[in-house]
């Protein structure tokens, strides 16, 4: 059998299918592993937006994959490391110190993935004729989607499983509140009779029904047990320690950076677009309660149970009082296990009829769940690496560079730069690449974060498995569709009969998340059809941004000059979305989504400016 020749129905499938994993678990599935895991959407939207840098670079290093070993060479070592690099995930994110650990594998994550696409990108050329390239572009365009799918829905319904299938049974608490409801003194937790159970572990609530009067109470009064919940759980470790800055830098004061500049911006962005905080203009509150957790027996060494809580339906008027953080994530081991952690929830003041709420703990395994959804992964590309190794063809052309042309082959790199920017109205045209999509790259990193945040702290407290269900099914439907409505009426129209309309597609459906912030619907199916409308708008607009790519590209230097606009691309992405978790905490989900729709403007400006032949893209008549 002649190895430079296999049929492409062997390799291009799972090549591309191979392609889009990685990609889709770096910018999509960590964001959500971190929130699972408790980190902020500051550090989430700052640390994960860097993770594009490699493909901002990606046209710097790719002459090395060029002069270096054949393309079968890089795309078979890069899945191996790819696989190294999951597996490294999936070991750190049980330790303490998971978060900069499994950075440090994403970042091997991300280079290895973005050579990979440059050594697969070649090798599709290499292996295929001309007539095959343009034949199996949809079969790679399809298993790429299905990456997604993999990435975006199945991997984390399977964390979602996992979740909820491991480690101790979910507690509700039942809270209602009642007119006529007797009124119960607040209970000191040494006062408690706890209970203890030697065959099994759970988490034992108390009382598993909570009644509060509807009566207002003094404000000092609140704030005095709201203080005392607070110092307790924090004493008893309950309460998981800021990390950060080390003491010593905490006394020495903050540096020139975070007080000269860093602090005044935050406040001035508080004091002008944070979300309106309820005025005190009476010395009465809302009346509250208070509910107790402990464990039934002593976990085993270093075990830390971690119990996230908070309402997950009923009537928002009795929530959970969480600032400071009293009870929202608590945290059991051998030291703390027998004694009561505290959670308060409260009554708006204005609350004066019977209504109730539910409220839920949830204390599932989620470092198992996440470790063995990456090792799944990490055994995945093993596989691949075993299966294209024996599979990919050995094309004839697929050679590395001689030695003695690499002079040249730098020199024509260097020119292909050049000649990309002394492209008439550049300037506009990097302009476009960096602000088209402006609003999505910030509304990107916070969307998930905003579907599994507490109610309490604005989001919508759905479940891992609910956020894949909805991206890795409806929404990635939905975007499938725009996409192919969106190249389908630009073939017959032309880009520039089509630009204004993509334009208002991919911006004006995010609207639906500043719905979704303010109604906070309980309703899974109204939040599912507002993600389906984002991401269909979403799929269409971004039809106009590659074909203005390729319009960008027409030359001598097509593919290079391609490259580099995926380059700006992915900048464009990268540096909105590395302060918009940063911006989103200082001003609440509900003034975030209104500042994302602000955010569409200057991409509606360029779009003004731009050059663009106004036959572009129509399908050319047949003579």
């Amino acid at each position: 059998m002649d190895r430079s020749k296999r049929s492409p129905w062997w390799w291009v499938p799972s090549l591309y299918y191979a392609e889009g994993i990685p990609y889709i678990t770096v910018m999509t599935v960590s964001v959500i592993m971190y929130k699972r895991l408790g980190i902020s959407n500051t550090d989430i939207a700052l640390y994960t937006s860097w993770l594009y840098l490699p493909w901002v670079i990606k046209p710097l290093w790719s002459p090395i994959v060029d002069i270096f070993k054949t393309k079968r060479f890089w795309i078979v070592t890069m899945q191996l490391l790819i696989g190294a690099g999951l597996g490294g995930v999936a070991l750190t994110v049980p330790l303490p110190s998971f978060f900069q650990y499994t950075l440090a594998f994403f970042w091997l994550l991300a280079f290895s993935s973005a050579t990979h696409d440059i050594a697969a990108d070649g090798f599709y050329m290499l292996g295929l004729n001309q007539h095959d390239q343009a034949w199996f572009v949809g079969v790679r365009s399809t298993f790429y989607r299905f990456a997604m799918i993999t990435g975006q829905g199945l991997l984390i319904i399977f964390a979602g499983f996992v979740e909820s299938n491991s480690g101790l049974d979910n507690v509700s608490v039942q809270v209602f509140s009642n007119p006529q409801a007797q009124e119960i003194e607040v209970m000191h937790p040494d006062s408690l009779t706890l209970g203890f159970d030697e065959q099994k572990m759970y988490i034992v609530t108390y009382p598993e029904t909570l009644e509060i009067n509807t009566r207002s109470m003094p404000r000092t009064e609140v704030d005095s047990l709201l203080r005392f919940a607070y110092d307790w759980n924090k004493t008893h470790g309950f309460i998981k320690e800021e990390k950060g800055r080390s003491a010593a830098e905490i006394a020495a004061g903050p540096s020139w950076w975070q007080g000269r500049i860093v602090q005044p911006l935050e406040q001035w962005i508080r004091s002008r677009f944070g979300q309106e905080q309820p005025q005190i203009v009476t010395d009465e509150a809302g009346n509250i309660g208070v509910i107790y957790f402990h464990l039934s027996q002593r976990p085993k060494e270093n075990q830390t149970v971690v119990m996230n809580f908070g309402r997950s339906s009923g009537d928002k008027s009795i929530f959970l009082v969480d600032s400071p953080p009293i009870g929202s994530r608590l945290e059991f081991n051998q030291r703390n296990w027998n004694k009561p952690a505290m959670a308060v929830i409260q009554l708006d003041p204005k609350l004066k009829r019977e209504s109730n709420a539910e409220f839920t703990g949830q204390a599932g395994n989620i470092p198992l769940a996440w470790s063995l959804t990456f090792f799944f992964l990490a055994g995945l590309f093993v596989l691949f690496f075993i299966y294209h190794k024996v599979i990919l063809p050995f094309p004839l052309t697929d050679k590395a560079v001689i030695v003695g042309k690499t002079k040249n082959i730098f020199k024509e790199f260097i020119d292909t730069f050049v000649l990309f920017f002394k492209k008439d109205r550049i300037l506009i045209i990097l302009g476009f690449l960096l602000l088209y999509r402006f609003a999505e790259s910030q509304l990107v990193k916070l969307a998930s974060p905003f579907l599994l945040d507490r109610q309490e702290l604005g989001g919508l407290a759905l479940t891992t498995g609910e956020v894949g269900f909805i991206y890795g099914t409806i929404g990635l439907l939905s975007l499938t569709l725009g996409g192919l409505l969106g190249g389908f009426v630009a073939a017959r129209h032309g880009l520039k009969f089509w630009l204004w309309p993509m334009a208002l597609a991919i911006n004006v459906p995010n609207i639906a998340y500043i719905y979704l912030s303010y109604a906070l619907p309980d309703n899974f199916w109204i939040i599912n059809m507002c993600v389906a409308a984002e991401q269909f708008g979403y799929g269409f607009g971004f039809t106009a941004y590659m074909l203005y790519m390729i319009y960008v590209s027409e030359g001598d230097h097509k593919t290079s000059h391609f490259a580099i606009t995926t380059a700006f691309m992915a900048l464009g992405m990268m540096i909105p979305g590395m302060f918009s978790g940063w911006l989103q905490e200082l001003i609440g989900y509900q003034h975030f989504f209104l500042w994302v729709m602000l955010a569409t403007i200057p991409g509606f400006i360029i779009i003004a400016l731009i050059p663009l032949d106004k036959d572009f893209g129509k399908k050319k008549e047949q003579e």
